[in-house]
């Protein structure tokens, strides 16, 4: 199973380019299937631009979590830090293999759903 994120897209970019390994997340999907994710790149480009598989997912106190993953984190303490404002801890999702599609892909055409706050389960593409 695969799960679509909505990221956006300068950091979409990064995850493709191979600067930034984890995708921070203040809530994450609790399907234990899930083994990819489908990158949506949200607006101003709207599209889904690619996939990778997931490495692991890290779970853990904000210190420990950006003493771990701030080298390929491809973000700013700061940004870290106001992004996960309010929390004791978050999620990393570790990137393994990252591949761009060649064609960016319409949401609602590929997938027949609207673009997601989050994330949504996907089944096959």
């Amino acid at each position: 199973m695969k799960v679509l994120l909505s990221i956006k897209p300068e950091f979409a970019e990064k995850i493709f380019d191979g600067t930034k390994r984890f995708e921070f997340r203040r809530r994450i999907y609790k399907n234990e299937a899930v083994k990819s994710v489908i990158v949506y790149a949200s607006a101003p480009i709207s599209k889904v631009i690619g996939e990778f598989d997931i490495k692991t997912v890290h779970h853990d106190n904000l210190n420990s979590l950006w003493d771990s993953t701030f080298e390929f984190a491809g973000i700013s303490e700061e940004f870290y830090r106001e992004y996960f404002s309010g929390k004791d801890t978050g999620y990393a999702i570790e990137v393994k293999k990252a591949k761009k599609y060649r064609e960016p892909l319409g949401i609602r055409e590929s997938f027949g759903i609207a673009p997601p706050q989050s994330f949504a389960y996907i089944d096959t593409i």
